[in-house]
């Protein structure tokens, strides 16, 4: 998928690309190697020229049961046997801009099956000899696929005038002499090329999107020429991750610090199965979790056999926190105060050598940005490893969050914590608007309490992808009885999302909404006033701080 790139960006790009692959990349394929070859599998390699829909690329090929990576355009794994195939994805340029994302494809063409989208195609018509211009008008939408030849691998099975969507502005206006049509829309002549005498092809549609009908089955197509075995099963990845942990770890103890989040609980559960007693969990109360959450949890790790530690610290936050009202400044006290309450219960155990972490795949993938746009740290304790001098083991950096819940649901987890909502981090200490108080805190998980249990009782909560409640910095005059009240308001937020890059607000009964804002005013003393956010991601973000 192409985006317009401002000047600015193209100008500093070379640098950037420079200095970003020079550190994280290399690092993290430092790091990464002895994981890779723990959990060996076959796979399709995604090659990410900065396309929008590169995840999606990756979690088509992940639901058709295949391994894949999606790994920096220029970073292609030379010499892995377990590569069957390669896509090269989309990009925000087009590849007559001096800038463009390029790489060697003699590397791969010949000697892997080759799937190009949309740039990926247009790179290989490209550098093949082709002429690749602006197509006037963005080609954008959706459009409708004929077959020229129905004989072709790629297009087996595809139905006549089956829809593609189309996001390009550049289009191929001839075709290498090698290349040959395989399928056409109205206004696009080569919306499909196969390359004689290769097992190669490229595509100016996305069939990873929703909207290409017959995306699933032509990337399906794919895979069949591949000779993938489409094996890659939550049941085979726990097979495989706890042999490879134990290969891993030996004899050696891990940490790991539990969140109660779906992440963290089946890297325990993963960990537990592979080393037994010589996992430690420590699952910190920070004072910002919802209502009874602390003895709930620990209550839920029973059934599962873990060792874990519970660790009372609300008095150590709240002092920190006391006054503060920048979200960036809570944030960073809420981190370093969990920092320094984990490092000091885990220097009470004697030989610890690991940090178990509940890193998955797409922070992993925005670590490894190649735009620039967004690149995070995908540790999820940032600068633990480094000060304690623990090496990092993470059995969960190659899945997807709903591979996670799928992964739980075959470890026998309880439903309620593989469906549980994400909760963040700094819990309710970024959902108190302004400054954080004993009180404050009170008064939201009452609130809160109230929303989630009656979304639970009205069928609503596995609806939607994240539901919270927020206290805000304002008073207002009310009525109860016979009194004015001058008290706060809180506003209810749920959104409906796949991957939380984007969201939607849920669209909740009115009914529903009604109860809960009688029940909350009623129930909860200090607040007088209920709202619901219905605001979009973008521009806002799920969480208000």
């Amino acid at each position: 998928m192409r985006t317009k790139v401002s000047k600015q960006f193209k100008d500093s790009n070379d640098s950037m690309i420079q200095k970003f692959h020079d550190s994280k990349i290399l690092s993290y394929l430092c790091a990464t190697h002895n994981y890779r070859t723990l959990f060996m599998h076959e796979k399709i390699i995604i090659l990410d020229f900065g396309s929008q829909t590169t995840q999606l690329i990756g979690r088509r090929i992940r639901e058709l049961n295949t391994y894949c990576e999606i790994l920096p355009y220029n970073r292609f794994p030379e010499g892995d046997p377990d590569v069957k195939g390669v896509i090269l994805s989309g990009s925000p340029y087009s590849t007559n801009d001096t800038h463009a994302f390029r790489t060697d494809l003699s590397r791969i063409r010949k000697k892997y099956p080759v799937l190009g989208i949309c740039y990926g195609a247009q790179l290989m018509a490209n550098v093949s000899g082709g002429t690749v211009e602006s197509a006037g008008t963005r080609e954008y939408g959706r459009a409708h696929l004929t077959v020229v030849d129905d004989t072709d691998p790629l297009l087996q099975g595809v139905r006549a005038g089956t829809q593609v969507w189309m996001s390009h502005g550049d289009t191929i206006t001839r075709l290498p002499a090698a290349f040959r049509v395989v399928a056409s829309t109205d206004d696009v002549a080569a919306a499909a090329y196969r390359v004689q005498d290769e097992y190669t092809w490229g595509v100016q549609f996305h069939p990873e999107v929703f909207h290409t009908e017959d995306g699933a089955h032509m990337l399906d197509n794919f895979l069949h020429i591949c000779g993938c075995k489409k094996d890659w099963t939550p049941a085979s990845f726990i097979e495989s991750a706890i042999a490879g942990l134990k290969r891993q770890l030996g004899d050696d103890k891990v940490i790991l610090a539990l969140s109660g989040g779906v992440d963290s609980s089946v890297t325990a559960v993963l960990l537990h199965k592979a080393i037994g007693k010589n996992l430690t969990c420590i699952f910190v109360d920070h004072g910002l979790l919802r209502k009874n959450e602390f003895e709930h949890v620990l209550k839920d790790y029973e059934h599962l056999g873990l060792n874990v530690i519970g660790i009372n610290a609300k008095d150590t936050f709240y002092r920190r926190l006391a006054g503060v009202t920048e979200p960036e400044e809570k944030r960073k006290i809420i981190g370093k105060g969990f920092i320094d309450v984990f490092e000091e219960e885990a220097n009470k155990l004697p030989g610890v050598k690991w940090l178990g972490q509940g890193t998955i795949y797409p922070d992993v993938i925005e670590s490894l940005s190649i735009t620039g746009t967004v690149i995070k740290s995908h540790h999820n304790v940032g600068g633990l490893p480094e000060k304690m001098h623990l090496k990092l083991v993470e059995p969960l950096r190659s899945l997807f969050k709903d591979e996670v819940r799928r992964v739980g649901t075959e470890l026998g987890m309880m439903p309620h914590l593989i469906r549980r909502h994400p909760f963040p981090g700094p819990g309710l200490g970024i959902r108190i608007l302004g400054d954080v108080t004993p009180e404050k805190v009170r008064i939201l998980q009452e609130a809160d309490d109230i929303y989630i249990s009656l979304m639970r009782a009205w069928g609503l909560y596995d609806q939607v992808w994240q539901a919270g409640t927020m206290l805000l910095p304002v008073r207002s005059v009310g009525v109860m009885g016979d009194e004015r009240t001058y008290e706060y308001t809180v506003a209810l937020r749920a959104v409906t999302s796949t991957d939380a890059m984007t969201a939607d607000w849920a669209q909740l009964p009115y009914d529903f909404l009604a109860k809960v804002s009688n029940e909350i005013i009623n129930k909860v003393k200090g607040v007088n006033r209920v709202v619901y956010d219905i605001s979009s991601k973008p521009p806002a973000t799920i969480e208000w701080e």
